[in-house]
């Protein structure tokens, strides 16, 4: 998956004005990539390709009941097959969500994810960093209204901001999602029908609350027998809440999907001040709890209701109380976002942190439509850079990576 990850997928060119000699070299270029994947293919052999098919193909629980034997590893590793997606363990597809989650690399070990010091905002500082290095301007808390397309030659002109400002540029890259982008952004009558419909109807259904939660203490596991005032190694990983089977994990999705957010939330938490000293207080602690499954649209009540809200809240850590005795009463405040939440502050479609799902249906060649998988868009001069391009999400930047290499 490394080759097809870190590449443009191999899409048809759509500029019919192109040169000979760009067709040529076009068609080079593919011929290049489709040579270099049948030769990963060959190199696998039939055995092990039918077993990726298999993984792509299957459902997560199929994946892991044909690998482990005991409950709480298997539910462990399913969370990775459904975070941040409308799914169950048993959904035909889930299995390539959970190989996304587990074929990282840092630090030249595969599967290992890692805590960003200063917390993930330290990540666009870094990249903003090295942007104003390459005398890049960057403009903050400038809201885009809209993007500007010439009405007789389809081509981008620039953006509009709320406040009426024009930028002038004949180069536009987005990495909002593709609803935002085309639907919200795009004026209206530019856009062929065909795309915008594929756009308009893809999967952004979303199931994620998260929950940042600040704590005077740390919460004391009652597995754990050592007393670690400081944290301990079972501070510093992931911790699994609420999922002691994949039928427990199955059973929390379908309520969800009756719009009922789940009885028992499957809780993934993390607690990056044990390691990372900078984001709280001396003796105080930051805890990111990452819950499913909450439905965009509630069948009875609201998001917006501030009881509804706490609730959940409350029952998600009376849920960790069961755990980790005690925790509630050490929670000296928290800060919930809901699916609606975070498309209302962050423009996530949906809720959806992917920018749309990962179903098999919406990947490489169908990301995020048919025929427009190159980062290219039907508006010339406008690209996608973002989750919703291929491969789609994750905190690894290969969408905008593979679209800088797409020549203009």
């Amino acid at each position: 998956m490394d080759f097809v990850i870190d590449s443009p997928p191999p899409e048809m060119r759509h500029e019919y004005h192109l040169s000979m000699v760009d067709r040529m070299k076009d068609k080079v270029d593919k011929s290049v990539f489709w040579s270099k994947l049948l030769g990963i293919v060959m190199q696998q052999g039939q055995k092990d390709m039918v077993d990726f098919f298999d993984l792509l193909l299957s459902p997560a629980s199929k994946i892991l009941n044909n690998w482990f034997e005991g409950d709480v590893l298997k539910a462990t590793l399913a969370t990775d097959a459904v975070i941040g997606s409308m799914a169950g363990v048993h959904t035909p597809g889930s299995g390539y969500v959970l190989l996304h989650h587990v074929m990282g690399e840092t630090g030249g070990q595969r599967g290992v994810w890692a805590y960003v010091e200063g917390g993930m905002g330290s990540v666009s500082s870094a990249i903003s960093k090295a942007a104003l290095e390459a005398g890049v301007e960057i403009v903050t808390n400038a809201e885009v209204s809209q993007i500007s397309v010439h009405h007789t030659s389809g081509k981008v002109q620039g953006i509009v901001l709320a406040d009426g400002t024009e930028v002038l540029t004949s180069v536009v890259l987005s990495n909002a999602t593709p609803y935002r982008t085309f639907v919200d952004l795009v004026p209206a009558n530019v856009l062929p029908d065909n795309f915008l419909s594929a756009i308009k109807t893809a999967d952004y259904s979303s199931a994620t609350t998260k929950i940042n939660v600040a704590v005077d203490r740390l919460p004391q596991f009652s597995c754990c027998k050592d007393f670690n005032p400081e944290g301990g190694p079972e501070h510093m990983g992931t911790i699994h809440i609420g999922s002691e089977s994949m039928e427990e994990i199955d059973l929390a999705y379908r309520e969800a999907a009756n719009g009922v957010s789940s009885t028992r939330p499957v809780i993934e938490m993390t607690i990056p001040s044990v390691l990372d000293k900078t984001i709280s207080p001396p003796g105080q602690h930051v805890i990111n709890l990452f819950v499913q499954y909450t439905p965009y649209k509630l069948s009875e009540g609201s998001w917006q209701d501030s009881n509804v809200r706490k609730f959940f809240a409350e029952r998600c850590f009376s849920l960790i109380d069961e755990y980790a005795p005690g925790f509630s009463s050490s929670v000296v405040g928290y800060d919930m976002l809901t699916p609606p939440d975070l498309e209302r502050e962050f423009g996530l479609t949906g809720g959806n942190i992917f920018h749309g799902a990962m179903g098999l249906d919406s990947l490489f060649l169908m990301r995020p439509a048919k025929g427009w998988s190159d980062y290219r868009t039907p508006v010339k001069g406008l690209y996608l850079c973002g989750s919703g391009a291929h491969p789609g999400g994750g905190v690894m930047g290969a969408p905008g990576r593979n679209a800088a290499s797409v020549p203009v």
